[in-house]
């Protein structure tokens, strides 16, 4: 099972949704780096579970012991261990669900890989309880990118067909930092109330909704990541995609660039204040794999939430015949907008990791 990511900064993220304990190993931290754990815990409760009638009931404190890799507060060369314990388990509504499979959901998939062995309550290795320990990974190397002027931040871009405002083109942190402290991460709280409109009346319809999140790094120098196969978009897309309910990416313009002009399209070039950079940014920051220097703008569409309240077709596995499921127990009616957080993680993750490998004397 393949569940990490990184070449310098080697991430592995560990545990089931039912059982003792999620976790994150992390390898090739930097020495010497203070973890300011408060402000780590800000970061993980934006994702917490059952904060609001918007999320699934399930209470978590999501609070992290370090087992390893601190000491006083400061990293200090070691791999860094950290697990949360699971306390609001409910496995019961789940035994159902390991003969019935749920649509649009792993479990079939694992079912067949793993011989119908896989612990699948709660979601169980595939569940996004998984995202606690990422944020605690992302937490960390958001601060570490700060000290070096690096900043990322995330908006919920829409929900069913109701549309956030897009980031400037040139974002700031103190943005990041405004849109970190809202309930409701918009840009454009009058969007933020019809996207929570919509996403109760989801719940009441025992039905799920999707969304897309939109996230932007400033700051970042260009010349990092390689041609081809090893770019920043192919790091980054292949992170992101390990999110659970991740199901497309894009970057700058992304598929709407295939509708533009290239005359349209091209970012012009242009000496600022001594320096090169481009006067727009269709291209999300990148050009061949590569940063330009300009912010890393991508977008990551999140599916709406399987586990509804309606009946749906599926089948018995021990059977071997059709069969249909009603979902019982307590389940995100919209998890896009407790994945904005992890959207942050994941891509703070991946340019710390790059930053590593280029060593461009940040570090």
């Amino acid at each position: 099972m393949s569940s990490e990511f990184g070449k310098i900064l080697r991430i592995s993220v560990f545990g089931q949704s039912h059982g003792r304990a999620v976790g994150v190993n992390i390898d090739g931290l930097p020495a010497g780096e203070k973890i300011d754990l408060e402000e780590l815990q800000r970061f993980l409760d934006r994702r917490r579970p059952g904060r609001s009638p918007l999320s699934t009931a399930r209470r978590e404190t999501d609070m992290p012991e370090f087992l390893s890799g601190l000491e006083d507060g400061e990293t200090c060369g070691a791999p860094l261990c950290a697990v949360i314990w699971n306390s609001d388990q409910h496995s019961s509504d789940y035994a159902e669900l390991r003969d019935k499979p749920r649509p649009g959901h792993a479990d079939y998939t694992a079912a067949v890989k793993w011989d119908g062995h896989a612990d699948m309550r709660g979601g169980g290795h595939f569940s996004g309880r998984l995202t606690a320990p990422l944020c605690i990974a992302g937490g960390i190397a958001k601060q570490i990118l700060a000290r070096r002027g690096i900043r990322v931040g995330a908006h919920l871009a829409s929900v069913e067909q109701v549309q956030d405002i897009p980031f400037p083109p040139r974002p700031t942190g103190e943005l990041f930092a405004a849109l970190a402290a809202k309930p409701f991460p918009v840009l454009d709280d009058g969007a933020g109330e019809a996207m929570q409109a919509a996403i109760l009346a989801a719940k009441n319809d025992l039905d799920s909704v999707g969304g897309v999140i939109e996230c932007a790094a400033v700051g970042l120098p260009a010349g990092l990541g390689d041609p081809m196969f090893d770019g920043v978009e192919n790091r980054l897309a292949a992170a992101l995609f390990g999110i659970p309910a991740v199901k497309g990416v894009e970057f700058g313009e992304g598929f709407a660039a295939a509708r533009l002009r290239g005359s349209e399209n091209n970012d012009p070039f242009a000496v600022e204040n001594g320096r090169i950079a481009a006067v727009t940014n269709h291209a999300g920051g990148v050009l061949g794999g590569i940063s330009t220097g300009m912010p890393i703008v991508l977008r990551a569409a999140v599916k709406p939430t399987p586990s509804i309240g309606r009946p749906q077709k599926t089948v018995s596995l021990s059977r071997g015949e059709n069969a249909e499921l009603t979902i019982h127990g307590r389940h995100d009616p919209c998890i896009a907008h407790r994945a904005v957080p992890v959207v942050e993680a994941v891509t703070a993750a991946v340019l710390l990791d790059l930053l590593l490998e280029g060593n461009h004397g940040t570090f």
